[in-house]
Formats: C-alpha cells, sequence, structure tokens
C-alpha cells in the first residue's frame, strides 16, 4: 500500500486560495475597526457636549444664585420708598416756621439715616434733574417748553427714580424739556 500525502498543499494555487479566504475575513474586521472607530467618535462628541451642557449649567446656577442674593432686597427696597417719599413731602411742607424747627430737624435726621441704610444695601436714587432723559432710568410724564433747558433734557423730577445694585426697581417720573414752538 502506499501512503497518500496528506499535508495541505503550499504551493501556489493553495496560497491563492488562502489569501482569498482571508481577504474578506480582513474586509470584516476592517468594516468592524470602523464601525468601533466611528461609534467611538460618535460617544466621545457625545461626551464633548455633555460636559459643556453641565458646564453651562453650573454656571447658569451660580449666577442664579448670585441674583438672588444681590437681588434679594427688591421688595423690601420697593416697600421703603414710599415711606421715603413721604418723609420728602413732610420736610417740604414744614417750611421755615420756627415752632416746627424741632420736627424739621427730627424729620431730616430720620430721612438721613433712611438714605444712608439704602446706600449700605445699595439702593441709590435716580434724581436726573438737567441731565438728558433717559428712557431705561426715566418714565416722562409730560413735556414742557422751554428756553433755557436743552431739549430732551429732564426739567423737574415728579418722583425720584431708584435703583439696587445697578438694577432699576423705580424709574424716575419727570418732566422732559422741548425747544420751544417758533413763531
Amino acid at each position: 500500500m502506499s501512503e497518500e500525502n496528506t499535508t495541505p498543499d503550499t504551493g501556489p494555487a493553495a496560497s491563492a486560495a488562502g489569501q482569498e479566504q482571508a481577504a474578506p475575513e480582513m474586509q470584516e474586521l476592517h468594516l468592524q475597526l470602523e464601525d468601533a472607530r466611528s461609534k467611538a467618535d460618535e460617544h466621545w462628541n457625545q461626551v464633548l457636549r455633555l460636559q459643556a451642557e453641565l458646564e453651562n449649567g453650573r454656571r447658569r446656577a451660580e449666577r442664579d444664585v448670585e441674583n438672588a442674593h444681590k437681588y434679594a432686597l427688591d421688595r423690601f427696597a420697593q416697600d421703603l420708598l414710599p415711606v421715603r417719599d413721604s418723609l420728602e413731602l413732610a420736610l417740604a411742607a414744614i417750611g421755615p416756621d420756627s415752632a416746627l424747627d424741632q420736627l424739621r430737624e427730627g424729620t431730616e435726621l430720620t430721612l438721613k439715616m433712611l438714605a444712608q441704610a439704602m446706600e449700605k444695601y445699595g439702593i441709590k436714587e435716580v434724581n436726573p434733574v438737567g441731565q438728558p432723559f433717559n428712557p431705561d432710568l426715566h418714565q416722562a410724564m409730560s413735556m414742557q417748553e422751554s428756553a433755557e433747558a436743552t431739549p430732551n433734557s429732564v426739567l423737574v423730577v415728579m418722583q425720584k427714580g431708584y435703583t439696587l445694585n445697578e438694577r432699576l426697581i423705580r424709574p424716575a417720573l419727570v418732566v422732559v424739556a422741548k425747544a420751544p414752538a417758533a413763531g
């Protein structure tokens, strides 16, 4: 009996057949690798977007907390403004009568203390007499002809305005100058 050769053929035909079989496997692996890279890039981009969103949310929350602290006195300040207005009106109504000197002095001291307390907490007066009209800080109640005043400037302040930490809490009610009619 003759022994048959059972070893695989290692000639050029066998090598070509092995490469043909390996080529689809390599292509499949290459496609899987590209798919994995694509998914990794997609996930990386998602991570970056989520990090940016988290950072923006953190900044927004910090800004909201800062504003909450900064403007916590807003309602309180608005409630104080009529008290100050009343004290100023009382002082103006007292006049120069000597019998009322003690009342005037007490009212002036009370008004001064209130003004200092308001200033301490960032509440500032807007009293724009002679300044150009600014719709962001002033509310025009009327216009009045004036030869002396610059047109579009504030002639009279009917009620002072106030800001709290640079934010308007009440506009100044004003009369605005206009040029006299030619004629």
